[in-house]
């Protein structure tokens, strides 16, 4: 009994080294700090859109439409609900939606410029016997066997 505790304990190392070492690679391969990068300046970009939303669009709303963004309904127990910070969150969302939209659509037409595929013709020759059979296809069309 006690050589198969030994086993398993063996078996435990031997897979946590494995995943030590699957997720240092993961972690040299640079992904990661690309990844923290992007998060990064996703959370600043959603500040800013944030501010645009809050500060610039929903007094423009308010001043054109008359209706205010910021509302709030007043229920039971005195709670309210916030149904302005919810429009507030979704004009924020397509404001993000379309930027990002906007950002891939240049990347991917940079990299559509700088990859130019080449078509090259092959001619290609067909060997005797491809030949051979060809002749017997069009022979039998001719004949028209029914």
């Amino acid at each position: 009994m006690e050589k198969k505790i030994n086993v398993d304990v063996k078996e435990l190392k031997d897979k946590s080294k494995g995943f030590i070492h699957e997720f240092k690679e993961f972690v040299s391969r640079g992904n990661v700090m690309d990844m923290a990068v992007g998060v990064i300046i996703g959370a600043a970009f959603s500040d800013v859109v944030t501010a645009l939303t809050k500060d610039i669009i929903n007094p423009l709303i308010n001043g054109i439409g008359g209706a205010e963004v910021g509302g709030s309904i007043k229920i039971y127990g005195g709670q309210r609900i916030l149904y302005g910070d919810f429009i507030t969150s979704i004009i924020n969302f397509f404001i993000m939606a379309f930027v990002l939209f906007l950002l891939l659509k240049f990347f991917n037409k940079l990299i559509s410029v700088g990859k130019k595929e080449q078509v090259k013709e092959v001619e290609v020759k067909s060997s005797e016997e491809a030949e051979l059979l060809k002749e017997i296809r069009d022979l039998l069309k001719d004949k028209k066997f029914k």
